[in-house]
């Protein structure tokens, strides 16, 4: 098991704890909207906002924390995150905030305390990269965008 450290920011709310995973074998944990004032975020359609989590980390170096979308607000409300999923080094200390792009129809309302996104922790690996004259064959070739087929 991986230990994150966790900084709250100031003036956040606390109450809301830190993040938690909702069942036994969820990959991600949930993070819920800290909003100033404990208010709310309108968002109308295509809109978007960074929505603050109220906390900061420090992910052990050789990992990152990814943050994705929950499946239930894209499908109900069309709610999702626009880079996901979207990244947090180990070196990065500053606020966690989630960009939150609303992809529906009707406008969404984030209430403080909303379960907004969820983070996955996971290993980095790193590359050394080198130029070549030629990339060696494969079956696929330079074939892409759908060249596999539909099924």
């Amino acid at each position: 098991m991986i230990e994150i450290a966790f900084q709250w920011d100031d003036g956040a709310d606390r109450a809301l704890g830190l993040p938690v995973y909702a069942t036994d074998g969820a990959a991600g944990a949930d993070l819920r909207a800290n909003l100033p004032d404990r208010g709310r975020i309108v968002l109308e359609p295509g809109g978007r906002a960074l929505v603050p989590t109220g906390l900061r980390l420090a992910i052990p170096e050789g990992y990152e924390v990814q943050v994705r979308p929950r499946s239930g607000l894209a499908l109900k409300h069309g709610i999702t995150l626009p880079n996901a999923p979207g990244t947090i080094d180990s070196d990065y200390r500053g606020p966690l905030g989630v960009i939150v792009l609303n992809a529906g129809a009707e406008p969404f309302v984030i209430v403080h305390g909303d379960r907004i996104a969820q983070m996955v922790v996971a290993p980095v690996l790193r590359a050394s990269f080198h130029e070549v004259e030629a990339l060696p064959d494969s079956a696929r070739g330079d074939g892409g965008f759908g060249s596999t087929g539909r099924d």
